[in-house]
C-alpha cells in the first residue's frame, strides 16, 4: 500500500543532503569543539560555519544564536531566563492562549513562582487583537511572547505590529517561530523581536537541535550549568554533526523558499477544489490570508476525529488532528477552544494537514479521494 504523509508540522523527513552532511561530520570530525588542538578546531570550524548561516536567516548577529536541542528548550530558555533575570523591574508576563505547550506549561510554572501571565485571547481566524495587546501591557510587564505562526491551524501573528508597539517599552519580546522558520520571511531588527525560536526537524533537518536568538543587549540566566560552552549561556558539548546538518538544512531553506510556498499554497488549493467538486461539506479553521503556506486546517461536520485519523491511517493517509505534542490525548485542542469556544462541534471534527519537499500533487489528489470516500462512509 503507497504511504502518504501528510504531516510535515509535527516533524518533516530530513533532507539526503543534511544525512549526507551528518555522515561526513560523524565520519570525520569527532573532536570537542572546546578543545584548542586540530581535531577541536576541525569541529569548531562547523560551528561556527553554521552559526554565521543561522545568523544570517534573520538578520542577527552570529554572537546572538545560542545552540539549543530544540525548540522546547529555547521556548524554556527564553521565559525561564528573562524571568529571572528581570523579576527586579516587574513579575507581568503577556502570551496567548494559542501557544505551544513549551511556552503554555513554561508560563504556568511561573505563576506558581509568583508571576502574574495575561493570555490574550484570539478571534475565529487565530489572531490576537493589538488593541488586546496594548490594553494588556503594563508598566511592570517584562515578557511578551507571542509565536509567528501557529503549528495546529497556521495562523500568523502580527509580528511586526507587536515589536512597534514595544518598542520604547522594557517589556522584551518574543516570539516561538519553530513552525514559521524556513518558510516565511524573518528580520529580527525589522519586527524588533528581542528572542526567537527555532528547532531543526520542522525544516528537514535532525531532532534533538535548535537555537534561540538572543539580542546582544538582553541577559538571560542560564538553565543548563557546567562548562562555558555558547558563552556561558549553555553549557554542554555541542552536538556537531546535528549542528552541520541543521545548517545545511538552512541552506536548502532558503534557496527553495519562495518556490516551496508557492507549491504549498497549491496543494492547499488543490485539496479545498477536490473536495468541493464531491461536495463535501468542511470548514476552514484559521485563514487562508494570514496563514503559513504549509499547514491546513479542516473542520468536516458530521464526523468524529478519532474516526477519521484512524480511517485515514488504514488507507496510508498520515494526518493529525493538532499538535504532535498532544497525541493520544483526550483533551481538546486549546487552540481551537480558544477561537471557538468550549461547546463547538470544531474541537471534535477537525484535522490538520501539512505538506512538505516530498508532497506531490498526486499525492493530495489520492489523499482528497480518500478522504471523500472515508467521510460517505462514517455519514452513512
Amino acid at each position: 500500500m503507497e504511504r502518504i504523509y501528510l504531516d510535515h508540522a509535527a516533524t518533516s523527513p530530513m533532507h539526503p543532503k543534511v544525512i549526507e552532511k551528518m555522515l561526513k561530520v560523524m565520519k570525520e570530525t569527532f573532536g570537542n569543539p572546546s578543545s584548542i588542538h586540530s581535531f577541536g578546531r576541525e569541529a569548531r570550524h562547523y560551528l561556527d560555519l553554521a552559526r554565521a548561516a543561522l545568523a544570517g536567516s534573520i538578520g542577527a548577529k552570529e554572537n546572538e544564536i545560542i545552540f539549543t536541542s530544540g525548540g522546547t528548550e529555547a521556548d524554556n530558555m527564553a521565559l525561564f531566563g528573562v524571568a529571572e533575570s528581570y523579576q527586579h523591574k516587574g513579575r507581568h508576563i503577556i502570551t496567548t492562549q494559542v501557544e505551544h505547550h513549551a511556552v503554555l506549561h513554561a508560563c504556568q510554572k511561573l505563576e506558581k513562582q509568583g508571576f502574574e501571565v495575561s493570555y490574550l485571547p484570539v478571534d475565529e481566524t487565530g489572531r490576537i487583537s493589538i488593541a488586546d495587546l496594548k490594553s494588556a501591557l503594563r508598566d511592570d510587564t517584562i515578557l511578551v511572547s507571542v509565536m509567528y505562526g501557529n503549528n495546529e491551524v497556521g495562523t500568523l501573528q502580527p509580528i511586526a505590529e507587536i515589536g512597534q508597539v514595544l518598542e520604547g517599552h522594557q517589556a522584551i519580546f518574543h516570539t516561538d517561530a519553530v513552525q514559521a522558520y524556513g518558510v516565511e520571511k524573518m528580520d529580527v531588527n525589522e519586527s524588533h523581536i528581542d528572542l526567537l525560536s527555532v528547532s531543526a526537524h520542522k525544516i528537514n533537518g535532525p531532532k534533538g537541535i535548535g537555537f534561540l536568538y538572543l539580542r546582544s543587549n538582553i541577559k538571560i540566566a542560564p538553565r543548563v550549568f557546567g562548562g562555558e560552552q555558547e558563552r556561558k549561556r549553555r553549557a554542554g558539548t555541542e552536538n556537531v554533526a546535528s549542528i552541520a546538518g541543521f545548517h545545511e538544512a538552512v541552506v536548502i531553506a532558503a534557496a527553495d523558499r519562495e518556490r516551496k510556498r508557492a507549491k504549498f499554497q497549491g496543494f492547499k488549493r488543490l485539496l479545498i477544489e477536490r473536495l468541493q467538486d464531491q461536495g463535501i461539506e468542511f470548514a476552514i479553521n484559521g485563514s487562508l490570508e494570514h496563514s503559513l503556506p504549509h499547514v491546513l486546517n479542516l473542520s468536516f461536520p458530521g464526523t468524529n476525529v478519532e474516526s477519521m485519523l484512524m480511517n485515514l491511517d488504514l488507507a496510508g493517509i498520515a494526518v493529525s488532528s493538532g499538535s504532535a505534542c498532544t497525541a493520544g490525548s483526550i483533551e481538546p485542542s486549546h487552540v481551537l477552544v480558544a477561537m471557538f469556544g468550549k461547546g463547538s462541534e470544531r474541537l471534535a471534527n477537525s484535522i490538520r494537514f501539512s505538506f512538505g519537499f516530498t508532497t506531490t500533487e498526486e499525492e493530495i489528489i489520492k489523499a482528497a479521494e480518500e478522504i471523500v470516500k472515508i467521510i460517505m462512509r462514517l455519514k452513512k
